[in-house]
C-alpha cells in the first residue's frame, strides 16, 4: 500500500488513547473483571486436583527404560529432571487457553509443593489414579476454558464496541471460538514439533548451541505472534467466522506493524512487569486477593483497550484504503 501518495492522511490511532479509553471501561463497568477474580480465587481456595501419582508412574517407566538403554548418568538426569519439572507445572493453566480465555494469575504461579497453605487452611489435594483421568479433566478444562474465555471476551467487546458492533450471539461465539483455538492449536504443534526437535538434537552436541537456537527462536517467535495477536478480536467485534477473523488479523497487522507491534509489545511488558508485584503476597494472607483483584483488572483493562484499538485501526485502514482508491481513479476520469 502506498501511503506516501496521499496528501491528508489522518493520523493512526494512538497506543496511549486506546489504553486509556479501556481503563475508563473498565472503571465504568467494574463487574467486568468478575470472571478473572472468581477462576484465580477458585485455584487459590479451592481444592486442588493433583496428577502426582500418574506423573510419579510415568518418572518410574522412564527409569526403566533409561536402565535398559544404559544411557550416561547425565543424559539420564536430563531426562528424569525434564519429566519433574512437567509434573511440577499445573496443568489446571490449560484453563487459560490461548487466543481466547480467561486471565488468570494464579493457574502460573503453582508452588512446585503439593500441599498449598491459604487463609483457610491447608488446601485440599484430589489425586488422579491413571492417565485416562488426566486426559479427561484436561480435555474438560480446555473445553471449560473456551466456553468461559468466549463469555468473558463477549462481555468485554460489547461494554467497549457496543451491543450493535459487538453483539454476536454467545452460542456463535462459542462455536467460532473453539474452531480458532483447534486451528491455532494445530498449526502451532505443526510449527513446534521440528522445532523441538532441531533444539533437541543441538542439545545433545553443544548445551550452549541449543540455549542460543532458542533464544533466537523466543526473539523470531515475538515478530510471529503479532499478526496473530488480534486472531479472536474479529469473532467478538465484528462479528466475522473464525478463519475469516484470522485473515482480518493478519491482514491488519501487515499495513500496520510498528504500531501494532508497539501495542502488543506494551500489552506484554504491562502484564508481566506488574504481574510480579501482584504475585508479591503470599497465599496465606488475604492480601493475595488484592494482586488477584489488580491483576484482573489490568487484564480486563489491556483486553477492553485491544478491542477500541482494533476497531479504531481497522476504521483508519479503511480510509487509508479509500483515499488511496480516489487518488488513483483521479487520472483516469481525467484522461
Amino acid at each position: 500500500m502506498n501511503v506516501e501518495k496521499l496528501d491528508k492522511l489522518p493520523p493512526p490511532p494512538g497506543i496511549l488513547g486506546s489504553l486509556r479509553a479501556g481503563f475508563d471501561i473498565v472503571s465504568s463497568h467494574v463487574w467486568l473483571i468478575l470472571l478473572p477474580i472468581l477462576l484465580d480465587c477458585y485455584l487459590w481456595l479451592g481444592s486442588r486436583v493433583s496428577a502426582g501419582k500418574v506423573y510419579s508412574s510415568v518418572i518410574a517407566d522412564v527409569m526403566k527404560l533409561l536402565q535398559t538403554r544404559s544411557l550416561p548418568v547425565e543424559e539420564t538426569k536430563l531426562l528424569t529432571d525434564s519429566v519433574e519439572s512437567f509434573s511440577r507445572f499445573s496443568w489446571l493453566s490449560w484453563f487459560r487457553t490461548f487466543p481466547v480465555g480467561i486471565p488468570s494469575l494464579e493457574a502460573f504461579a503453582i508452588p512446585a509443593e503439593a500441599l498449598l497453605q491459604t487463609p483457610l487452611g491447608l488446601q485440599d489435594v484430589v489425586q488422579l489414579e491413571s492417565i485416562w483421568t488426566l486426559l479427561g479433566w484436561t480435555s474438560l478444562l480446555i473445553l471449560t476454558g473456551w466456553i468461559g474465555g468466549s463469555v468473558y471476551f463477549r462481555w468485554v467487546a460489547v461494554t467497549a464496541l457496543g451491543e450493535a458492533e459487538a453483539g454476536i450471539g454467545i452460542l456463535r461465539a462459542i462455536i467460532q471460538t473453539i474452531i480458532l483455538s483447534v486451528v491455532w492449536t494445530v498449526c502451532l504443534l505443526i510449527v513446534l514439533t521440528p522445532i523441538v526437535l532441531i533444539v533437541g538434537l543441538a542439545g545433545l552436541f553443544n548445551a550452549a548451541l541449543a540455549n542460543g537456537l532458542l533464544f533466537v527462536i523466543l526473539l523470531l517467535s515475538y515478530w510471529l505472534v503479532i499478526p496473530f495477536f488480534f486472531m479472536p478480536h474479529g469473532i467478538f467485534a465484528r462479528k466475522q467466522n473464525a478463519l475469516y477473523s484470522l485473515y482480518s488479523s493478519v491482514r491488519m497487522t501487515r499495513f500496520t506493524l510498528p504500531t501494532s507491534g508497539l501495542f502488543v509489545f506494551t500489552a506484554f511488558l504491562l502484564t508481566r512487569g506488574l504481574n510480579f508485584l501482584w504475585s508479591v503476597p503470599e497465599s496465606d494472607s488475604w492480601m493475595k486477593l488484592v494482586g488477584i483483584s489488580g491483576h484482573a483488572f489490568i487484564s480486563t483493562t489491556l483486553l477492553a483497550a485491544s478491542f477500541v484499538y482494533y476497531r479504531d485501526m481497522n476504521a483508519w485502514l479503511q480510509t487509508v484504503i479509500e483515499q488511496l482508491q480516489q487518488k488513483q481513479s483521479v487520472p483516469t476520469q481525467q484522461a
